[in-house]
Formats: structure tokens, sequence, C-alpha cells
């Protein structure tokens, strides 16, 4: 029985290999793209139509109650004006999931600030954010990347790590932007999400791609809880 020789690797396939992922990285960079702007655009919307028109009924509402006389009457035009609160509150918060209008007016290290501070009180975890005393330059994609990057590691911190404490660093030197989010949780690889089968940082690291960086997750300090890293050179 004769043994067939393997064959060599074909340097044709390779290269088409090679092309083809460069042509579904490019792809994936456009998707991206654009499903930011489709998400900026709506927040938008939300906020001019939706947001303003809420405002404008509370304050008529506000108006017509004060010639309302009869207690029932009164009771329920309250009712009415806490429930397009309510309308209004849901209304922001599908906005800034949307979309964080800081980072476009105030750049990322706002926008990042303001997200630390508003998880953790929302979780009830200890989070700490550590920003540069300046506030960098960033592209609209840089800035993007690193909102993301900060949102989806604390989006996996609440869902994984049972974590106490959580530290956010963003650190520039003008010639690279490296953010780190690092928690105090159970760490990877026991319970939380792998790098390999979180379709939220395969994404993520892809975008990181897209902008010559990396993005690593590993242990943390010493050992314990969860770092991950994103770098980028500007």
């Amino acid at each position: 029985m004769k043994v067939s020789e393997p064959h060599p690797p074909d340097s044709g396939e390779d290269s088409q290999h090679a092309a083809r992922a460069a042509e579904l990285a490019e792809l994936l960079a456009h998707v991206t793209t654009c499903w930011d702007e489709e998400r900026r655009q709506l927040a938008r919307r939300l906020h001019d139509s939706l947001g303003s028109s809420m405002t404008a009924l509370t304050m008529h509402l506000g108006l017509l109650s004060q010639h309302l006389q009869e207690q029932p009457q009164r009771d329920r035009a309250s009712q009415m004006k806490q429930l397009l609160n309510n309308i209004i509150e849901t209304n922001r918060k599908m906005q800034l999931a949307l979309w964080n209008d800081k980072l476009e007016f105030l750049g990322p290290k706002a926008a990042i600030a303001e997200l630390v501070q508003e998880w953790g009180r929302e979780h009830g975890v200890k989070a700490r954010a550590s920003m540069p005393d300046e506030d960098p330059d960033y592209t609209r994609a840089q800035g993007v990347a690193l909102l993301r990057c900060a949102e989806e590691a604390l989006r996996n911190v609440a869902k994984h790590a049972q974590a106490t404490a959580v530290d956010v660093i963003l650190d520039d030197d003008g010639e690279q932007a490296m953010l780190t989010v690092r928690d105090d949780g159970v760490g990877p690889g026991t319970g939380g999400c792998a790098s390999p089968g979180c379709h939220g940082l395969r994404m993520l690291r892809e975008r990181v791609r897209g902008l010559n960086g990396t993005l690593t997750l590993g242990p943390g300090p010493d050992g314990k809880g969860t770092a991950l890293k994103l770098v980028f050179p500007k």
C-alpha cells in the first residue's frame, strides 16, 4: 500500500486566503463605522423629536394642573406627569445606550469618566476612573473604540466577574493611547467571558485591529481578577 507524500503549501492559495481575510477585515470596519453612524443618528432623533416633545408635554401639563380645582383631577394630572417623567428618563437611557453625546462634544475622557461613575452607582460596585490631566486629541474612530472598550469591559464585569472594585485607567503619552479596565473578581477562565468565545470582545478586537491596535485579556496585577487592555498608536 503506497502512502502519498503531503503536498507542499500552495503559495497561490495562501495569497488568496490573505486577500480574502483583508477584504473581510475592511468590510467589517466599514460595517462597524456605518453601525456607529446609524446609532448616532438614531440617538439624535430621539433627543430632538421624542425628548423635546415629552418635555413640552410636561410643561403644558404643569400649566393645566394649576387650573384644576378638584383633588381627583389634580391627582390624575400628577400621575400623568409621573408617567411622562418616566418616559423622558427611559428615552434618556436609550439615547445614552445608543450614543454618548459627551464623546462628541467633550471627548472620550469625559464620556468614560461619566460611564464609570454611573455604572458603579447602578451596580453597587466601587468603580474608579483615572484619566489624564489634559484632554487628549483623538479621531472619532479612536474615541468610539475607547468608549466601547470601557462599556464592554464593564458589561463583562457585571455579568461574570463577581467583583467588588473596578479601575478604569486611560493613559496617553502622545504617541499611543492605552485603556485598562481591571477588577478584583474571579478572573478570566473561571466562569467568566473568555476571549475566544465572547462575541462582544471579538467584535471589539476587530474594531481595534482596524486602528492598528491590540486588545488583550488576562489576569490582573499579581494574578488576581481580570485586566482588559486596549492599545493603539495615535
